[in-house]
C-alpha cells in the first residue's frame, strides 16, 4: 500500500494493556473524516495483524520482527508481582527476585516478560491467560508477575501489588509493514511523537511558489510615478535629480531662477 492509496478509515491494533486514547482523541480532531477503528489483540497475534493487512499499524509489546516491521519503541514498563493484600510482600516498597523465594509464581501462556530464569516456585499447570492467573492469585494459589499496565488492567480490590527489582521489563512500540507506510501512517507517528498539526516532518509538502520578479511577470515593469525617478527621488524638469547640490545635471545649471528683491 503506497500514500495515494489509503484505506477510508485508519486500522489500529492494540495490545491489552496498553491505552490508545489520548491518541485517539487527537487523530479524531484532526482527521474528522477518517475514523480510527480500533481492535484490542493479545499481544502474541498483533504483529500477525499488521502483516496480513488487516491494520495499518499498531501499538504492540518488543519484540518484532524488524525485518518485515518498522517499530518506533515509546516506553519501556516498570515490572510489578500481583499479590493478596495480606501477602508478606506488602509491608516493603520494592521486592527482589529472593523475597518470592517461598512463593509459587504463575507463568501464564501469554506472558508478555522474557524470562531467564523465573522466581520462586513453579505451578503444576501454566494458566492459559493473564487474567485466568490473577484469579488464581485471589484464590491464594500464588503470585504473579506483569507489566505494571496489565496490573492495573486486571485490578482487583483483594489484590495488590509492588514493584520488582531485577526482573525483565517489557516495552511497547508503535509498529506498521514497511512496505505499506502511507501518509495515514506518517500521520499517527506524528501524534504519537507530540508534533503538532502544522510540522512537516514525516509528510512531503508541496514547494511554496516563488515571488515572480522583473521579467517573470510577464515583461511587465513598473511605470515610474511622476515626479519621482526611479528610485524613488523627486525630480525636476527634464527628470533631473532635484538634489541639494544640483550634482548630475547639465555643468553650470543653477537650481531655478534667483528671487527678486522688492
Amino acid at each position: 500500500m503506497t500514500g495515494s492509496e489509503e484505506s477510508p478509515s485508519f486500522r489500529l491494533v492494540y495490545v491489552p494493556g496498553v491505552m490508545p486514547d489520548k491518541w485517539v482523541r487527537v487523530w479524531n480532531e484532526r482527521h474528522p473524516d477518517v475514523p480510527l477503528a480500533l481492535t484490542q489483540m493479545p499481544a502474541g497475534s498483533a504483529a500477525g495483524r499488521l502483516l496480513d493487512g488487516d491494520a495499518d499499524a499498531g501499538l504492540v509489546r518488543l519484540p518484532v520482527d524488524r525485518t518485515v516491521l518498522s517499530a518506533i519503541p515509546l516506553y519501556t514498563e516498570q515490572t510489578v508481582v500481583v499479590v493478596p493484600k495480606d501477602h508478606l510482600v506488602t509491608a516493603v516498597d520494592e521486592v527482589s527476585p529472593e523475597d518470592l523465594s517461598d512463593d509459587i509464581v504463575l507463568h501464564p501462556l501469554d506472558d508478555v516478560l522474557d524470562w531467564e530464569d523465573l522466581p520462586g516456585r513453579p505451578a503444576f499447570e501454566r494458566p492459559a491467560t493473564t487474567a485466568d492467573a490473577v484469579e488464581l492469585v485471589a484464590a491464594g494459589i500464588g503470585v504473579l508477575i506483569v507489566p505494571l499496565s496489565l496490573a492495573r488492567l486486571h485490578h482487583r480490590k483483594d489484590l495488590t501489588h509492588r514493584p520488582l527489582k531485577d526482573a525483565p521489563e517489557s516495552s511497547v512500540a508503535l509498529a506498521w509493514p514497511e512496505d505499506a507506510t502511507t501518509d495515514q501512517v506518517e500521520d499517527f507517528i506524528g501524534i504519537v511523537r507530540g508534533r503538532t498539526v502544522n510540522s512537516t516532518r514525516g509528510r512531503t509538502q508541496p514547494r511554496a511558489q516563488e515571488k515572480p520578479t522583473g521579467a517573470d511577470r510577464g515583461g511587465a515593469r513598473r511605470k515610474p510615478v511622476p515626479g519621482k525617478s526611479a528610485a524613488g527621488k523627486r525630480t525636476g524638469k527634464g527628470g533631473q535629480s532635484a538634489g541639494r547640490s544640483g550634482r548630475g545635471g547639465p555643468k553650470g545649471d543653477r537650481h531655478g531662477k534667483p528671487r527678486r528683491r522688492s
